[in-house]
């Protein structure tokens, strides 16, 4: 599906994403319009979905995460979309994951500091539908943290 030069691509967008279609086509020894039907033909197979803006939450002041495993009262046939769609609508929720097995979803979670943390707990994540269950796990550091693929 992809050749040695669609790799090439996104191995570069990947490392610098911010560079302009002209820098890009220099570095890959393309023509412009060569590389933008290339980008063109990736984001139609659905493998580049487009860029975004990765803001770092701790330099906006919030130096908390805890990782919530919540486990869902399965005996309610609606439990796992009522409860995704109320925890999405947490700000402070920045990723929700599902699984099978014991736990059902993990959430991530952050907070300015401990307080903040325990307000959203109890003001907004204990009123979540559906819950039976929830062990929280504090993150002490982030040891790697790369969404790049090993093109």
């Amino acid at each position: 599906m992809l050749d040695d030069l669609d790799r090439r691509i996104l191995r570069y967008l990947q490392a610098e994403p911010e560079q302009s279609i002209p820098d890009l086509a220099d570095r890959l020894t393309l023509t412009s319009t060569r590389l933008t039907r290339r980008l063109e033909k990736l984001r139609e197979l659905g493998i580049l979905r487009g860029q975004r803006a990765v803001i770092d939450w701790q330099a906006m002041g919030y130096a908390v995460e805890v990782s919530l495993r919540v486990t869902l009262d399965k005996t309610q046939s609606r439990a796992f979309d009522e409860f995704i769609e109320a925890a999405r609508q947490v700000r402070e929720v920045i990723e929700i994951q599902t699984f099978l097995g014991q736990v059902d979803v993990r959430l991530s979670v952050i907070a300015r500091d401990m307080p903040h943390y325990q307000d959203i707990y109890r003001r907004q994540i204990l009123t979540l539908p559906h819950i039976n269950d929830i062990e929280a796990l504090m993150q002490v550091a982030r040891l790697k943290s790369d969404e790049s693929l090993p093109l």
